[in-house]
């Protein structure tokens, strides 16, 4: 909330960025689990005598808030999602400080995924996947809480049942109609939580790192469709509704979704010369990747109580 200093309204926060964290849990079989956490975090606080007195007294160092980080994962005896641990430091930076109103904390997750060595899962070894799990949680002195989890990185790809038809056009219009195309996005996704506060929050263990796993197959199986027969696209906007609906169709406590998927265009190759005609004729087969420029497509879908 702003503060009216000398005249204006006054601002701020502060906090710690990129503070990274590995913690390795091991049962009692000897089997590893590891997470590797970005965790960045920001204080809001009532905090203004640093900025217009000269008086740090009321300042957490950003160093004791990446220490903090740090030592909050090892009192984590048992492994615990990533929403979790973000919902545990936001608590402890609310209810320890005084002047801290309001914790903001997001973390990305890498992924690192158990390997399989002989068709037998590794106990203690993993590699590097691709898409990364996200969070973000919003939590006040009072317990009020906002959370959203999501997806960064998730490529997907179909060599058919995908076309652009009956769009508009005009004199700078060069793209012909298609009901035979390649589609391939990059899906960045966020979906907000239903619950409002720290206090009624689900009591399962990783209940949120299930809820991603799940959320992430929705997306995917609605994108690509039975496997046999597929699904078609009409377009990238139309598969992002219908992956976007089928969410919250499924996950009552998921209030809200946004879904960013970029149009990855796979460009048809028609090659021919002076001297030969044709040296390349498409027949659906041989294409030319890009990766810019881009179609750029993003939507929300919410729900109507749900604020946007």
């Amino acid at each position: 909330m702003a503060k009216k200093i000398e005249g204006f309204n006054f601002e701020q926060r502060h906090g710690k960025a990129r503070v990274r964290v590995a913690r390795v849990w091991r049962s009692k079989e000897g089997r590893h689990f590891m997470v590797e956490w970005n965790v960045s975090i920001s204080l809001l606080s009532d905090s203004i005598i640093a900025y217009v007195d000269d008086d740090n007294s009321d300042i957490v160092a950003t160093d004791t808030i990446k220490n903090t980080v740090y030592a909050k994962a090892k009192e984590c005896k048992e492994q615990l999602s990533v929403e979790e641990f973000a919902i545990l430091l936001a608590k402890h930076f609310t209810s320890f400080y005084r002047q801290v109103t309001s914790a903001i904390v997001r973390i990305v997750e890498k992924p690192w995924e158990r390997v399989s060595v002989d068709g037998q899962l590794h106990e203690h070894g993993f590699k590097l996947g691709s898409e990364r799990h996200t969070t973000e949680v919003t939590v006040q002195k009072s317990g009020a809480l906002q959370m959203t989890s999501g997806i960064e990185g998730l490529a997907l790809l179909k060599t058919t049942k995908s076309g652009f038809e009956g769009f508009i056009r005009d004199k700078y219009t060069a793209l012909p109609d298609t009901q035979e195309r390649m589609l391939a996005t990059e899906v960045t996704s966020t979906w907000r939580y239903s619950y409002e506060s720290v206090f009624n929050l689900p009591q399962k263990p990783l209940y949120f790192t299930e809820r991603y796993l799940a959320v992430k197959k929705v997306l995917m199986d609605t994108f690509f469709g039975p496997p046999k027969e597929g699904v078609y696209s009409a377009s990238v906007q139309s598969t992002l509704y219908q992956m976007a609906k089928a969410v919250l169709g499924r996950f009552h406590d998921i209030s809200l979704i946004h879904l960013k998927m970029p149009n990855i265009h796979f460009l048809p190759v028609n090659l021919s010369s002076k001297d030969k005609d044709i040296i390349v004729k498409f027949e659906d087969d041989v294409y030319l990747p890009t990766d810019e420029p881009h179609g750029s497509i993003e939507a929300s879908l919410s729900r109507f109580w749900s604020r946007m």
